[in-house]
């Protein structure tokens, strides 16, 4: 049968407000029934309890920016993100979820002069998928008569720690944890983030930095920590940091998430440890 299942929050908090333009179209959004097929989708009872408890370990703020809709609609995203994610792009790395001192990934490569994108330094790395990833992007920017400036990219552990001591130094700690990551905590150790141009304000106001808020997403990349979320992902805005998910991920977030990263890897990283077999 085709039914329509908006997971109202009562049931799972699948988004505020509280499902109240669509309530006459449920009278139960769990039904007894094994399975609902929605399309070329279908939600069985085990999927929906996940989804209930995942949402139940999610912090208010975070269910609050989850965009309301269809449950198997969402699901059917949720999937294409996760079977897409073949290189481990979505790992949560923040202040609360820690890399190892020694997480390195395997297929780090350095960085080398081309005809793509200009380089600011001869010791930047980035993973092998997110340097083709960035040679793609920045062809299309030249086209657009920009020219995109890598400034920063891996970071060690090691090379972290010496960054972040010296940021506590110079600001105390207070200011620098609003600045900088404290070792094991930066994106930057997953080889998936650059820092683009001036690594200012600035750089918003640059052709490049406007470019990269229109386009980025298109090719996959996307803005870690947005202006007006520093609540959410413990950073003040950085016009210059973007992260590489890919392009299926981009898409899930702009839909579902409020178009904020950090939203949408809390969700995936809570969908995955929960563990059980649907």
């Amino acid at each position: 049968m085709r039914s329509v299942l908006l997971v109202c929050l009562s049931i799972i908090c699948f988004a505020v407000p509280v499902c109240s333009k669509n309530a006459e179209k449920i009278s139960s959004p769990v039904e007894k029934t094994e399975t609902a097929d929605i399309g070329n989708t279908s939600v069985n009872a085990a999927e929906l309890e996940k989804l209930q408890r995942v949402f139940s370990k999610l912090s208010e703020r975070t269910r609050q920016g989850i965009v309301n809709g269809d449950a198997a609609e969402f699901l059917a995203d949720l999937y294409t993100v996760l079977e897409s994610d073949t290189d481990n792009l979505l790992l949560l790395v923040d202040k609360s979820h820690f890399l190892s001192p020694d997480y390195v990934p395997e297929d780090i490569i350095p960085l080398v002069q081309n005809d793509f994108y200009l380089l600011n330094r001869a010791d930047l790395s980035l993973r092998v998928p997110v340097e083709l990833a960035l040679r793609k992007m920045s062809t299309a920017a030249r086209n657009d008569g920009i020219t995109l400036l890598v400034s920063s990219t891996y970071r060690s552990y090691d090379y972290q720690t010496v960054v972040y001591e010296r940021n506590v130094r110079e600001m105390g700690k207070e200011a620098a944890d609003r600045e900088s990551a404290a070792p094991g905590t930066s994106q930057h150790q997953l080889g998936t983030v650059i820092d683009f141009g001036s690594i200012t304000d600035d750089f918003a106001e640059t052709a490049a930095g406007k470019w990269l808020d229109t386009y980025a997403g298109d090719f996959g990349w996307s803005l870690s920590f947005p202006q007006g979320y520093e609540d959410i992902t413990g950073y003040r805005w950085e016009c210059w940091h973007y992260r590489y998910i890919g392009v299926p991920a981009v898409q899930f977030q702009k839909k579902w998430f409020s178009n904020i990263q950090q939203f949408m890897l809390e969700f995936i990283h809570a969908w995955r440890e929960d563990g059980s077999d649907i």
